[in-house]
């Protein structure tokens, strides 16, 4: 079987970003499956006289066209560059041949060319839902223009319909998208949650010297991996932060990574007194170095701000720091706020953070006993549920129905 892997922001172990198309990639190349990628990147290695570049690693071929993108661009820039490589990618897969193609959101467009690959490759495609566009975006204010929304809700259901398999990431992904289109039920039966990889953060002994990066041992750890964008909340952080310096100094934030509000956040957190205290900010890593920071911590987080519509997704955060073995800290409702109370693997934090909510976090984090359950029922739930072979098999159940 050929696949036509088509994401927009692949990144392979080495590299910043989320890895669950590589993961799958190669996974499915493990199971016979030619996997070929098309995808772009801001490295400026690949930035030639040629539109394309191809490469093969660890058995995927991937083509890369060189598109600069980054959280620090408008929308209108960001949106500018889905439009580019829509419009690259659909030529290139014209050229391309493969039974089926496997489209992964976000952005929707990244359906346009796998419908224009169907109709005129007459090759089937599966829709991968990684956030429901347009509703997500619609509900933070990206884009307000009512025609605009009408045209992406437009293209929504056309991608939909014309989608042999659609897998949302999360449950709730699910309900959203049977609730506008009942008609589209049966196509949405299989969720494929994000990918909790167990071997990458279980197989490393080493960790990182936390007490050499910050100056002292804490008594205990929260990490933040990831972006520092506008839908985030990281602030949300640093208001608990400022809240639990003043009952326990031994109670420390970490967080890594970059996005356009970083400055901002690491502004707040002087202006609010915990900076180089109990908040420490740092560079972005590799996937390949998370492992080593999370054997470091005690617990893992992820934030979103105070929109349901977020609380649908299916972050990264979430599954690494349960591959971890670690509990994971949220400031939403939503599925994962559900799985976190059910199988006992963290902590729901109230968006409002008083001193009595700081209180009872810095309480939390004193129980050992429950910490010790809950990193055992994190472990065991990304086992279960969450790995990559039990994402993997999904997919290989929708590939033998198309």
């Amino acid at each position: 079987m050929k696949l036509i892997y088509l994401h927009q922001y692949f990144k392979f172990p080495d590299e910043t970003g989320g890895t669950r198309s590589y993961d799958l990639a190669s996974s499915f190349v493990g199971k016979g499956i030619d996997v070929t990628v098309v995808t772009s990147t801001s490295d400026e290695k690949y930035k030639t006289k040629q539109r394309w570049v191809e490469i093969e690693r660890y058995g995927i071929k991937v083509h890369y066209v060189y598109l600069p993108y980054g959280n620090h661009l408008s929308y209108l820039q960001r949106s500018f560059v889905f439009f580019k490589f829509l419009w690259f990618a659909t030529f290139r897969l014209l050229k391309l041949k493969g039974d089926v193609v496997l489209a992964t959101s976000t952005p929707l467009t990244i359906g346009i060319p796998a419908l224009i690959k169907k109709w005129f490759g007459k090759t089937p495609f599966v829709f991968e839902v990684r956030d429901v566009w347009p509703e997500a975006v619609i509900a933070i204010g990206a884009i307000k223009n009512k025609w605009l929304q009408k045209l992406l809700y437009r293209l929504e259901k056309l991608i939909y319909k014309n989608a042999s398999v659609i897998v949302p990431l999360s449950t709730d992904m699910q309900k959203s998208i049977v609730s506008r289109y009942p008609q589209f039920k049966d196509k949405t039966d299989i969720v494929i949650e994000n990918i909790a990889e167990i071997n990458r953060f279980q197989s490393n002994s080493e960790t990182v010297d936390l007490e050499g990066i910050i100056g002292f041992q804490p008594r205990f750890s929260v990490l933040y991996a990831g972006t520092f964008g506008k839908v985030n909340g990281i602030h949300k952080v640093i208001e608990l932060a400022e809240k639990t310096l003043q009952i326990d100094k031994e109670l420390v934030y970490i967080l890594i990574g970059s996005g356009a509000e970083k400055k901002n956040i690491v502004q707040l957190a002087k202006d609010r007194g915990v900076n180089g205290k109990n908040v420490f900010i740092l560079n972005p890593i590799s996937k390949k170095e998370l492992p080593l920071w999370y054997s470091a911590v005690s617990m893992g987080s992820s934030f979103v701000i105070d929109i349901p519509e977020l609380w649908r997704n299916s972050a990264n955060k979430f599954f690494d720091t349960l591959a971890a073995g670690k509990p994971v800290l949220i400031n939403h409702e939503g599925w994962q706020a559900e799985a976190i109370r059910k199988y006992n693997v963290g902590y729901v934090l109230s968006f409002e953070i008083t001193e009595e909510v700081a209180k009872e976090f810095v309480d939390y984090t004193k129980n050992e006993n429950l910490a010790h359950e809950q990193k055992e029922s994190a472990l065991k739930l990304a086992k279960e549920k969450y790995s990559l072979e039990v994402a993997t098999e999904s997919y290989l159940k929708i590939f033998t129905r198309i």
